[in-house]
């Protein structure tokens, strides 16, 4: 969303949740457990004309961590949610310059990294444990998140 002088302007194109839905979704972050949808509804003030509504889902998680990949961090008190963050779009396109095609980053700051609240399934966790090995203890890697790990 872009805000100019207190007046919210969309600027992300969304999917449908379904087939027959008309509710569409603009962020599904797993990192944060953010959902944003919108859909138009008819007015309260005139049933006639239809309006435009946003739906900001947050799942906070219990006993995340401060860090993700250490089952002994402390855990999270703080949870911070930026609507510009979740809405940039960091996906590359393709664009054509003068006859030649060269990717293109859509969104700014996208090399920051995300702060995860849990776990992203699409990602690899990992946290080194003890292991006692013939009398001698050594730190090796444990998953955290096996599915995303391992190939089938």
């Amino acid at each position: 969303l872009l805000f100019d002088s207190g007046i919210a302007y969309p600027v992300l194109a969304g999917y449908p949740v379904g087939p027959s839905d008309e509710e569409y979704v603009l962020v599904n972050n797993k990192c944060q457990c953010v959902t944003v949808t919108s859909k138009f509804v008819p007015s309260q003030e005139n049933p006639q004309e239809e309006v435009l509504e946003r739906n900001i889902r947050i799942i906070v998680p219990l006993k995340a961590r401060e860090n993700i990949s250490d089952p002994l961090s402390p855990l999270r008190t703080t949870f911070v949610y930026r609507l510009s963050e979740l809405c940039k779009n960091c996906e590359p396109i393709e664009i054509d310059l003068g006859g030649a095609i060269h990717q293109a980053q859509q969104g700014n700051s996208c090399e920051e990294p995300q702060t995860c609240y849990t776990y992203d399934r699409n990602e690899c966790y990992s946290s080194p444990v003890p292991l006692l090995y013939h009398g001698e203890v050594m730190q090796v890697p444990a998953a955290l998140t096996p599915d995303s790990c391992f190939a089938q």
